[in-house]
């Protein structure tokens, strides 16, 4: 769908909403390919399941329906007798058709992390009152050199070589991180149980004819790697492999029903196809193997306060490999840039879903509007919205297998979201085309696995 097409949409979606007549549509919308009987069905069970709550996920889902989407939609209304809506879309489609707004991209901001600049003696408060006052903490703009002091290679990732420590400038040692971790729950998460949760990871590499989805080769070692990875921060593993959407809905839900009053933090991986999808709180979505999108926010959501109530004020962490969208960075010359980078004789693949004419699954812009979002969630995306990620069929995916070293050399000593950096940091100087995962950080307090 194309940018009008969207604009459309979010003009008209206050009326769509109130308005919209969703029980003659269903059948309409199958005839005419726009949506399968499974997504219907999940659209019959957004929200409440009200009138309103179905409707306005209709118009969120219409737009990842392809480019064709908005005028069947409209002919579906004619069919339906709701010709009043339909003229609406039709003349607001033709006026932004003659008249298309110039969209603009937001500028990008800096990544602030604050309480970067206290000594271990300022937090245990040894020498008197701290100059870092509760609600005051001077923020630090981090950048690469802060970031990463080495490229990522076999060398600089061994297990045995230990952190540096650097007394004058301000950065915790190894010592002081595990202290906090420990010590002061105001500060970091308490993951003292052991295990301390589950990690479920859904690996899905081979999808049916009718998706028009591509085997996802070397996936597999992904899945290994992580599952390696989570077994030694003393989580409780589980694999699930080739799951259609409706399947990786119930896992997880099942997963979210689960007692965890006696464990500390839960983990979901997700390795897939992905697409772009309107959304309210995450971007993006995943597939299944039968080409159904389970959204990123649908897969977040099962996991709050009402759906998963042991969970709650415990760190909840998604890590999605898959595509943000169909769009090749390639990304800007800088002084720095090596062609070590560049690995030779590799073969990269992307997890995007190519574009096509005609009904079927499609990658579409994100929305822009959000609602508020749970606490105690971390989700991590291995590129950025409207972007491919590229995995290699030989080695698996650039994010998985950064992520997983980075894990092995720092795990121990930094937190999550320091870890996260080195990996954007790292993941954004690979290849020819680029690559630069992201995240949304709603976590509380900081978060230091247990090793």
């Amino acid at each position: 769908m194309d940018e009008a097409d969207r604009q459309v949409l979010r003009r008209c979606r206050v009326q769509l909403v109130n308005e919209l007549q969703v029980a003659p549509l269903w059948d309409v919308l199958v005839t005419h390919q726009l949506f399968t009987p499974a997504m219907i069905e999940d659209i019959q069970h957004a929200g409440s399941g009200s009138r309103s709550d179905q409707a306005r996920q209709l118009v969120i889902d219409l737009e990842t329906r392809g480019s064709q989407a908005l005028p069947l939609f409209i002919s579906c209304l004619e069919d339906t007798d709701q010709n009043k809506l339909a003229s609406v879309l039709r003349a607001r489609r033709q006026a932004e058709k003659q008249n298309p707004e110039v969209v603009r991209p937001r500028n990008p901001m800096p990544v602030v992390v604050g309480a970067m600049g206290l000594t271990p003696e300022d937090l245990r408060g040894k020498q008197g009152p701290s100059k870092a006052t509760p609600g005051k903490l001077a923020p630090v703009v981090l950048g690469p050199e802060q970031l990463w002091s080495a490229k990522l290679r076999p060398e600089v990732l061994r297990p045995e070589m230990p952190r540096p420590v650097d007394s004058g400038s301000g950065r915790f040692s190894d010592v002081c991180a595990q202290e906090i971790s420990k010590q002061n729950a105001d500060l970091a998460y308490a993951l003292n149980a052991d295990p301390c949760g589950h990690c479920l990871i859904i690996n899905n590499v081979n999808f049916c004819l009718e998706s028009r989805l591509t085997a996802r080769t070397g996936s597999n070692i992904d899945c290994e790697k992580l599952r390696q990875r989570f077994h030694l921060l003393h989580f409780m593993v589980e694999v699930k492999c080739d799951l259609t959407a409706k399947q990786m809905v119930q896992a997880l839900v099942e997963l979210a029903r689960r007692d965890h009053s006696a464990l500390d933090c839960c983990v979901v991986v997700v390795l897939s196809h992905g697409c772009q999808a309107s959304h309210r709180q995450f971007p993006g979505a995943v597939y299944g193997t039968d080409g159904c999108p389970v959204a990123i926010e649908r897969i977040v959501n099962i996991f709050n306060g009402a759906g998963c109530p042991s969970l709650g004020g415990k760190p909840k962490l998604f890590f999605i490999q898959a595509c943000g969208g169909e769009q090749k960075d390639h990304g800007f010359e800088v002084a720095s840039a090596s062609p070590e980078d560049r690995t030779l004789g590799s073969d990269p693949e992307s997890d995007a879903v190519p574009f096509q004419e005609g009904p079927g699954p499609f990658d579409q812009l994100d929305a822009v509007s959000s609602l508020p979002t749970p606490s105690d969630i971390f989700v991590s995306y291995s590129t950025f919205p409207g972007f491919v990620s590229w995995r290699d069929t030989k080695s698996g995916s650039w994010y998985v297998e950064t992520l997983d070293g980075v894990f092995e050399q720092w795990a121990h000593s930094e937190d999550l979201q320091t870890l996260l950096l080195r990996v954007a940091n790292a993941v954004s100087q690979k290849g020819f085309y680029k690559q630069i995962p992201g995240c949304f950080n709603f976590l509380r307090k900081k978060l230091f696995f247990k090793v």
